[in-house]
């Protein structure tokens, strides 16, 4: 057989083999060992640029891959933030920290995650896979498989990306790193400077039999933020929609709707849609992460041709939070407002007077929480590799691997102690600028005095996933006639998740205002905290209405510990906690939702590789074939509900009935999945590439899960809840992949791509209404009285009722100074409760790209950069004027993206400026509690620095300083309109300052 060359120079190859002989077949290293060619090392970001390309230029796809500059020493300080320079590769950011990846458009549920090509449980509860769990300094590379072949595991659309960790063998001597260095992140409003240390040590016996590597890092990470939100979603309407409930010809009247009178400048026309606000609230956020990883490689090579390897992972990641929030919430009484143009119509300003329109003072509520989760990940392995004989190579690998999200806080995975003081006059909204700015008459004038407690949610989640695998590889040298790799492998992938709430209702307040400690609610500016982004001033609006604007910008930072302790003493115990009150969390996680999914998944594969030449042409081929079964069973118990209870001014409430409903069900699929891939040399140095495949992506775990879950909190129009099928199908996709590469250069290249993917099976989300026998105290004969006598405002509907019947009829009550209404089945309307149930759609989805690189180093100067660019288009894209119920049919996730890198490396210093871009992408179809709406991320870019020094007194010691979001960039999120803010999150920069020592 014809081996495949890439006639390199001298230098090139030495290079190459001294940067890549960890990724070498032994058989090549040792040729390429016994050349008679000058060895040259080259290490840092030139070695880590030339190892990466290596792997492009001599893969048998395409594929993209980032190496470790040195052992122990990874271009970024995160995997997440290193793999958003590859072409097609954006991230999303969880606290100003790269967390989850995006491939050529295709959201982190669509690639798969391998660690040295086993498959991985995830901490998320989803397919995800979190990368701020696994520091860089334990990886030696990750290789990102953009076309797939029968050997690659299947469950990436985008791509499957696999991490790679040292192994001793592969880089035979004594090799150790120790780092040690100080975090500073600015976005942090309490914290300080924080330690990172890291180590690595691997060492092979003299006679290259044994080896071993101990590698492990612990790093703190004080970080925060500051958001403003309209969280709770924009309610979408026809241009029709109005306020007019006297029942006069060609009213329309909507929860929500606004009026058609002089108070609207603007007003959306009736082929208008226009969105309206629910709230606008300001939260502010503190975060503690502690992560620690260690991880241990055993090997042994008894004989020439067996190595037998033995590793355990281990990553552990606790997140402390904690935060206070700010909010208005808008009643949908009548509204004095500036609207933009159709057809889609935002409000610029948006304003309510409770006073003009006889609703009474209203709300500013105010939140706070304490809690914590540990992330943690465990993982066993053992593979055998034997070198039969010169034509057949034999490897067995098995991993038991978990993964578990759990409660790491005496108060809980998650919480919310909610507050409120009754003096908001008036609120409105300037919504003109990124920021959106609230005002409130009155509302910088709030007391402690006037504070007291409301609601609250103390809340356990724990998700837990097993996998346990079992890989069989082999490959066959048919001497001239190429070879064959074959394999088998068996999978079992089990999800668990739990949650336990502990519920006070009592959203009206309980108890007197005041009863508080003063002390507890220390006084904050809103608006002076956010220094990188800025908003309106109501200038535009001031006088229009009658009414100069009170900008709020007043908090109150309250103490969550001392507020909750005062409350557990002072307010009824409702649902109870392991503490025996209504403040805390409980494990009983016997009593509410208990989800559980197995699947097994059986693989088997074969594929036929020829390399040969045509003409002077090296070429190779690669035609495979890979079938899959899996078999899905799911078990759910969740808890039933028997009534509901009107409590607040649009919530309503569900009653527990003390029981728990069970459902199992199953599901089951196979694919036999073709691949074809085709590389060329057509001149030399010149790759042509071309692939065809067919994929698959699994559903979400939560897709899968049978049953119905009903939300507790409802609306007084109705509730909401979520089911699944477990005999849903997986996205099938075929995928073309075309690809012309340049290798013009040592260490340089340049490369344009095309891609096309065409999916079926897509699953969206169908709200389908279902009625379970629930009466809505808000939708009978009380609440149409209370309606014609008081008109829309549930404040004032459930007073009107409290007054008229709340002496006569046992289902109206003053509980705790809360009026509570329950159903009555005899005469309320049933609930009817949206129910978003998956579905898989009939039709097919058409993605396709281009992706353009150029990486290149400037000769022996030291100077180098790359660029690359990613540009997707698809067929199917949210259409901002439906606002019907049900999800559409498109993807997530879709957006170009673009980096620039530039670098000098040389006399011991290197310096590298890197800016990554994203343009806006859909990020979600749901809007808080509004239900089917998109959420857009706006485009986002960032620059990162990072500069180091090899200090030449002291051999192997370098010092480095890295930058992060330089120029401290926000993320803004909107909907239907750029108008429509939903979220706006500061993020700041942060640094690291250490040094690392090699030896």
């Amino acid at each position: 057989m014809k081996a495949k060359t890439f006639y390199k120079t001298h230098l090139a190859t030495s290079i190459s083999l001294l940067l890549g002989a960890s990724m070498l077949t032994p058989a090549l290293a040792q040729e390429l060992n016994e050349s008679d060619v000058e060895v040259i090392q080259v290490k840092g970001i030139r070695g880590s640029m030339i190892k990466s390309m290596d792997v492009k230029r001599s893969s048998a796809g395409i594929v993209d891959a980032i190496n470790a500059e040195d052992i122990g020493k990874f271009p970024d300080t995160n995997l997440a933030e290193s793999l958003q320079r590859i072409t097609g590769v954006s991230i999303d950011r969880n606290n100003g920290e790269g967390s989850k990846v995006t491939v050529r458009g295709f959201g982190p549920e669509r690639n798969l995650v391998t660690l040295n090509g086993r498959q991985l449980p995830t901490t998320t509860g989803d397919r995800s896979f979190d990368f701020a769990n696994i520091a860089a300094e334990g990886v030696s590379g990750v290789e990102v498989y953009k076309t797939s072949n029968a050997t690659v595991p299947t469950g990436g659309i985008g791509a499957t990306i696999n991490i790679l960790t040292n192994k001793p063998l592969n880089n035979p001597g004594m090799h150790s790193t120790i780092s040690a260095q100080a975090l500073n992140d600015t976005s942090t409003n309490e914290g300080g400077v924080t330690p990172e240390f890291s180590g690595i040590y691997s060492n092979t016996s003299d006679d290259g039999k044994f080896g071993i590597s101990i590698s492990g890092s612990y790093s703190e990470r004080e970080s925060g933020n500051q958001q403003a939100n309209v969280s709770t979603g924009w309610r979408s309407f026809d241009g029709t929609a109005d306020q007019d409930w006297s029942g006069a010809p060609g009213a329309n009247p909507q929860w929500g709707g606004v009026p058609k009178d002089e108070f609207q400048t603007n007003r959306p026309s009736d082929g208008d849609i226009y969105s309206v606000p629910q709230t606008t609230g300001y939260k502010f956020e503190e975060q503690q992460r502690k992560r620690t990883n260690a991880q241990l490689v055993l090997q042994y090579s008894p004989v020439e041709n067996l190595t037998t390897t033995l590793d355990y992972t281990y990553v552990k990641k606790d997140t402390d939070t904690q935060f206070n929030d700010v909010s208005a919430w808008y009643g949908f009484s009548p509204s004095k407002n500036v609207w933009t143009d159709g057809p889609i119509s935002s409000p610029l300003l948006y304003s309510e007077d409770y006073e003009e329109n006889g609703v009474g003072l209203q709300d500013i509520a105010m939140g706070g929480g304490d809690y914590g989760t540990r992330d943690e990940t465990k993982s066993l392995g053992l593979n055998l590799e034997w070198q039969v004989n010169d034509n057949l190579n034999l490897e067995l690998d098995y991993h038991n691997s978990s993964a578990e999200n759990s409660p790491n806080n005496e108060f809980g995975s998650s919480n919310n102690l909610a507050m409120a003081g009754f003096i908001r006059a008036s609120s409105a909204t300037d919504f003109t600028g990124d920021l959106p700015i609230l005002a409130i008459r009155g509302g910088n004038a709030i007391q402690p005095s006037d504070m007291l407690v409301t609601g609250s949610v103390f809340t356990n989640n724990k998700n837990r996933a097993d996998t346990e695998q079992t890989q069989f590889r082999g490959k066959y040298l048919l001497e001239d006639a190429g070879s064959i790799d074959f394999g088998l492998s068996l999978t079992t992938s089990e999800n668990r998740g739990q949650t336990k709430n502990v519920q006070r209702n009592n959203w009206g307040g309980e108890g007197s205002a005041g009863a508080y400690d003063a002390d507890l609610f220390p006084r904050k500016s809103i608006q002076n905290q956010f220094t990188d982004v800025s908003g309106g001033n109501f200038a535009d609006f001031n006088g229009l209405y009658g009414e100069d604007y009170e900008i709020m910008d007043t908090y109150f930072a309250f103490d969550f510990h001392g507020v909750r302790d005062q409350a557990a003493e002072l307010l009824s115990v409702q649902s109870v906690g392991d503490c025996g009150n209504s403040f805390c969390p409980s494990t009983d996680y016997a009593s509410d939702t208990d989800r559980y999914n197995k699947e097994e998944m059986t693989a088997v594969y074969a594929q036929y590789n020829y390399d040969g030449e045509i003409g002077d042409m090296l070429y190779d081929v690669h035609v495979g074939l890979r079938y899959e079964e899996t078999d899905v069973t799911s078990t759910s118990a969740v808890p039933g509900y028997n009534g509901a209870v009107w409590n607040g001014t649009t919530e309503v409430f569900l009653l527990s009935s003390g029981e728990r409903e069970f459902q199992t069900q199953e599901g089951s699929y196979n694919h036999t999945l073709p691949n074809f891939n085709f590389n060329i040399e057509v001149v030399e140095d010149v790759m042509l590439r071309a692939a065809y495949s067919e994929t698959i992506g699994r559903p979400n775990y939560s897709q899968m899960i049978g049953g119905t879950s009903l939300n507790e909190g409802a609306r007084f129009d109705g509730g909401s809840g979520t089911s699944g099928s477990a005999a849903l199908l997986p996205l099938e996709s075929d995928n073309i992949d075309l690809s012309a590469e340049w290798y013009y250069a040592p260490g340089s290249y340049v490369s344009l791509g095309y891609f096309r993917k065409t999916t079926t099976n897509n699953v969206v989300i169908d709200n389908i209404p279902v009625t379970t026998g629930i009466a809505n105290p808000a939708n009978g004969p009380y609440q149409q009285e209370a309606l014609a006598a008081v008109g829309a405002d549930g404040a004032l509907q459930r007073q009107y009722i409290y007054d008229t019947y709340g002496a006569t009829d046992p289902l109206v009550n003053l509980v705790n100074g809360n009026i509570e209404i329950q159903g009555n089945p005899a005469t309320d309307s049933l609930m009817i409760f949206d129910i978003e149930t998956p579905v898989n759609e009939s039709g097919e989805s058409t993605f396709d790209g281009i992706e353009f690189a150029v990486q290149h180093l400037f000769g022996e100067s030291g100077f180098g950069g790359i660029i690359n660019y990613t540009k997707v288009d698809t067929g199917a894209e949210f259409d901002n004027f439906d606002i019907g119920a049900s999800t559409q049919d498109v993807e997530l996730g879709i957006s170009d993206t673009a980096n620039l890198v530039a670098f000098y490396e040389d006399y011991g210093w290197s310096v590298r400026l890197a800016y990554n871009w994203r343009d806006e992408f859909l990020e979600s179809q749901y809007q808080g509690d509004v239900g089917v709406s998109p959420v857009y991320v706006e485009a986002y870019s960032q620059l990162d620095m990072t500069i180091s020094y090899d200090v030449p007194q002291v051999e192997g010691l370098n010092i480095f300083f890295n930058a992060i979001n330089l120029t401290d960039e926000y993320i803004r999120k909107h909907g239907r309109s750029e108008y429509q803010v939903l979220n706006v999150t500061q993020q700041g920069a942060r640094y690291n300052l250490g040094a690392r020592y090699t030896f």
